[in-house]
């Protein structure tokens, strides 16, 4: 396979919505436009409501991607169980290339795990179920004699989740032990998320061992935090080399370094958002880039009050597939 480019991108759009949408949409459609991506993955897409009562819609993305190249592309996003989108944070595919089959997986293959809060008050009798934040979104693309499986993960924040009598406001704790707890639990959650996509990885590689596979989103790590460590199954931490064709690898090891981050937090470059790769897929990568040239810094934008754009750079990867595949 060789020949044309296949673009894929990744892009956390900071709770897309209805407020102040024109002024967001001239700030985050140039990069949009830029990117020219064949598969797009998005996260923090809002739903809203065309009148009270009826179901929510798409309806700010399809602002925002209006007179784009995008306007035409197939697209899917995790749903409620009503089957419209959620208010908040709905994961998006949009896709020229078409989607022969997609599914949203929470918990599916990871069951709740129970846990027994030490510092809640009141104290608990029993164990109760951790459950996962948002699930994820899986979508099976049509490329040329073969399929690609696109996997859209938004992993929690490293935000301590809520403790029962520990929270005295929204960012403020009555004890440091509640807030260490509510720490921990986020830190299950996220590894959680990235356990079930590793699970759904494993299934799809024992189908094919050379499925390409990728995975995108803002996973709220590194990728030397636990996290990534899971879904990447490197061979340092597997010890097994028969295993090698199952690891997963970040694209963005290909950008130099002084331009590997997605994310300024405080002045500190981050990277947070990735696109990890399958080992056939890996063969065919021959471009990554960051587009974090006019990224604005979170803590210093949020004091300013100054919100336009999202706090996150996209990431784009370009592989060269077959010239069967028409791209424009």
């Amino acid at each position: 396979m060789s020949g044309q480019a296949l673009r894929i991108a990744t892009f956390n759009l900071e709770s897309l919505g209805d407020e102040e949408l024109t002024a967001r949409i001239a700030v985050l459609r140039p990069p949009l436009v830029r990117l020219r991506a064949d598969i797009l993955c998005l996260q923090e897409v809002n739903g809203q409501r065309a009148a009270r009562g009826r179901e929510r819609r798409l309806a700010a993305l399809s602002a925002l991607i209006s007179e784009t190249r995008y306007a035409g592309y197939q697209i899917i996003s995790t749903l409620t169980i009503e089957g419209h989108p959620a208010d908040r944070h709905n994961l998006v595919i949009l896709s020229r290339l078409p989607i022969v089959g997609h599914a949203q997986i929470k918990h599916d293959f990871v069951e709740r795990p129970l846990y027994r809060a030490a510092t809640a008050s009141p104290r608990s009798d029993h164990p109760e179920p951790i459950e996962w934040e948002r699930p994820l979104l899986h979508a099976k693309i049509a490329v040329e004699a073969t399929s690609l499986h696109v996997i859209n993960l938004h992993l929690r924040a490293p935000l301590a989740a809520p403790v029962a009598g520990q929270k005295l406001g929204p960012f403020s704790w009555r004890t440091a032990g509640g807030w260490a707890e509510g720490f921990f639990l986020a830190a299950v959650k996220r590894a959680g998320q990235a356990l079930e996509a590793r699970v759904l990885i494993e299934r799809l590689l024992d189908a094919d061992p050379n499925a390409l596979v990728v995975v995108a989103g803002d996973l709220n790590a590194d990728i030397y935090e636990v996290p990534l460590r899971i879904l990447r199954a490197e061979h340092g931490d597997v010890g097994n080399a028969a295993l090698l064709p199952r690891v997963l690898s970040p694209v963005e090891n290909v950008i130099p370094e002084a331009r590997r981050f997605t994310v300024l937090h405080h002045g500190r470059r981050l990277m947070l958002d990735h696109l990890l790769v399958s080992a056939k897929l890996r063969t065919y990568l021959t471009y990554a880039e960051s587009l974090n040239e006019d990224l604005p810094d979170e803590v210093d934008t949020v004091a300013q009050g100054a919100v336009r754009g999202s706090f996150h750079a996209p990431l784009l990867a370009e592989f060269a597939l077959s010239s069967s595949i028409s791209l424009p």
